[in-house]
């Protein structure tokens, strides 16, 4: 019930904040900043807990400003990511003990590419011509197989998809999670020609639809390897979940592990698919 609850909580501020007017395109750029400072924040308390210990305010202020050069100077992104990855590699060389000079330098560095440069993707995507719609897109193929895997999960799963990193998950349940996201995704696209149908552009899915399933599936399997990525980092720290925050779901970085692999493949697709 907690996670129902939760989730009938965040997902109306979530679209109402992807469907903002692109005059508002910072307001959505400044949430995804926000979460994903508060998923370096538990990142952070992860490494602590294995005697690692990254400098959390250059950490989170480093995280700040790639959100920042990126809204403002998309096209210098590459060169400030590798110039505040040599930022925080010096600071910490001069701030922290020498014999902890490697491990905080590679985990600062590491918190900055998986919480930060990850869901740069999201206003990325946001910001491009139906970007809304992607964003939908993503976000729904993401829940909607998250669900199905954890319910046809609990209810059939007997087979252990990796059970040294995430004793709960079956192979049931990713198969069922690949279903689903196909079928929300071959959804959102026919809700999409209705729509349009009568004039009302909301949602737009060009392309044939094998596109968008061939889409679905890739970008879902890119968030399942996500959430059993960050179930090894849980592991290795010795914990269950990365925080508290949200009732029911556990810690942010919890909520957004799947995201974290998902929108960047979302977003290579798309590039590689422009570029084709």
């Amino acid at each position: 019930m907690k996670r129902v609850v939760t989730a009938a909580v965040l997902i109306p501020v979530v679209l109402a904040l992807v469907f903002l007017e692109p005059s508002w395109q910072w307001l959505f750029t400044l949430a995804v900043a926000a979460v994903a400072v508060l998923a370096a924040w538990e990142y952070i308390g992860l490494a602590e807990k294995c005697n690692i210990h990254p400098p959390r305010a250059a950490v989170l202020a480093a995280l700040l400003a790639l959100f920042l050069v990126d809204f403002e100077w998309p096209d210098h992104l590459a060169a400030f990511f590798g110039l505040i990855c040599l930022a925080l590699l010096v600071y910490c060389t001069f701030a922290r003990p020498v014999v902890e000079v490697m491990a905080d330098s590679a985990a600062s560095i590491f918190c900055l590419l998986y919480t930060g440069f990850t869901l740069l993707a999201l206003p990325t995507l946001h910001a491009a011509g139906n970007g809304p719609s992607l964003v939908v897109f993503l976000l729904f193929v993401v829940w909607t197989g998250d669900t199905a895997a954890y319910y046809v999960g609990r209810r059939w799963g007997r087979h252990k998809l990796a059970p040294a990193l995430s004793p709960g998950k079956s192979w049931e349940g990713a198969v069922a999670s690949v279903a689903g996201a196909m079928l929300i995704a071959a959804g959102l696209v026919g809700l999409a020609t209705l729509l349009q149908q009568h004039d009302i552009v909301i949602l737009s899915y060009p392309d044939q639809l094998w596109y968008w399933l061939l889409l679905a599936a890739i970008v879902n399997v890119a968030g399942q390897i996500g959430d059993l990525a960050e179930s090894a980092l849980k592991r290795s720290a010795g914990v269950k979940d990365s925080g508290s925050l949200l009732p029911g779901h556990g810690g942010v970085l919890d909520r957004i592990d799947a995201l974290l692999l998902a929108a960047p493949a979302l977003w290579y697709a798309q590039v590689i698919h422009q570029a084709f």
